[in-house]
């Protein structure tokens, strides 16, 4: 570009000595560089958009790739689950899912390095593909599923990548009751829209659910509805400290990289929330008592011996309805997994 501009200013300037039909000649070659250069900088401009969809809003997939994206990943969970071999379906998985997947794995092969004899594969039909435009990435969308485990709930997964030379994988799973599951906002083309973390137009922002979700379980407020997995939690955890045996919790939010929350508008105008949280839960036995006896896959988690107390390490992913404008933030569904304990 600088010698076009050099080579243009050296023909302007010297246009007042040169005879008329040259000075055409020149004025044409002017506008011809101009115009080529022009060109490429269009084309060159219009191929970053194309190639790197950093600015342009766009479908996050097609409804085809996303199928296959199912498809590649029950096929290499039933494979894993069979094996018991966390490797087999770890380019299918990240975030949440991939912590409690893998640590499911390892107990299991721990206690049956054979493999898993009970072995069922999991099957999917009636699926709906939920799949936002956005900018930028990551590119994510949700698929909801019947599946031929979990009775009539819904399976709710959600698919993401950070780039293009990667596979969709799981961050997210959670089973919901059909009826639960709400109704997402589309355009004309059916494509969804995709939630910023930072939106202020919620109860609570989609990025602050998991802070505030730990916050909640801890010392109770009025940010989250009444249910199984918000007060009825904390009452459960009440009840596990018993004579001889006191249960504590801390609660942590997981909100970086992979555990970075997902949300869709729904059609009231709230938004759908997927949001990942980390707990501890430490038992500890009175003097001259001991912890119950863990399953043997929470043996096969767990490293040291335990003599007077158990701490374990759980992470829990959920899926809540964020009404818009102010209400409580209602949890839909939530799966969790152990994925270490200490014993000393």
């Amino acid at each position: 570009m600088t010698h076009l501009r050099t080579h243009l200013r050296t023909h302007l300037t010297n246009r007042d000595r040169a005879p008329r039909r040259l000075r055409r000649l020149r004025r044409r070659d002017r506008n011809a560089l101009i115009a080529v250069s022009l060109t490429a900088l269009s084309l060159t401009a219009s191929g970053c958009v194309v190639v790197h969809g950093e600015r342009e809003v766009l479908p996050t997939t097609t409804r085809a790739e996303a199928a296959k994206a199912l498809r590649q990943f029950t096929d290499a969970y039933n494979r894993a689950d069979k094996a018991y071999d966390g490797s087999l379906d770890a380019d299918h998985t990240t975030g949440a899912l991939a912590d409690i997947d893998s640590a499911r794995l390892k107990a299991g092969h721990v206690n049956s390095p054979a493999g898993n004899s009970a072995h069922s594969a999991l099957e999917f039909d009636d699926v709906t593909y939920t799949i936002p435009k956005k900018a930028g990435w990551p590119r994510w969308f949700l698929a909801d599923a019947h599946g031929n485990k979990g009775g009539d709930e819904r399976w709710l997964l959600v698919f993401t990548r950070n780039s293009l030379d990667q596979p969709f994988q799981v961050a997210y799973l959670t089973l919901v009751a059909p009826d639960a599951v709400p109704k997402f906002t589309t355009d004309k083309d059916g494509w969804a829209e995709d939630v910023p973390a930072n939106s202020a137009q919620f109860a609570v922002a989609p990025g602050d659910l998991s802070r505030d979700y730990a916050t909640y379980l801890k010392s109770g407020g009025t940010a989250f509805a009444d249910g199984p997995h918000t007060s009825g939690w904390r009452t459960d955890r009440k009840k596990s400290t018993k004579p001889g045996l006191a249960t504590q919790y801390i609660d942590e939010p997981l909100t970086d990289g992979d555990y970075a929350p997902l949300a869709l508008r729904t059609t009231d105008g709230g938004a759908v929330v997927f949001f990942t949280t980390r707990y501890y839960a430490k038992e500890t036995a009175a003097a001259g008592t001991s912890v119950p006896t863990p399953n043997l896959s929470v043996k096969a988690l767990t490293k040291g011996e335990i003599k007077q107390s158990l701490t374990m390490q759980f992470v829990s992913n959920q899926v809540a309805l964020d009404p818009a404008g102010t209400g409580k933030v209602s949890i839909l569904g939530r799966i969790q997994g152990l994925t270490s304990a200490q014993g000393s």
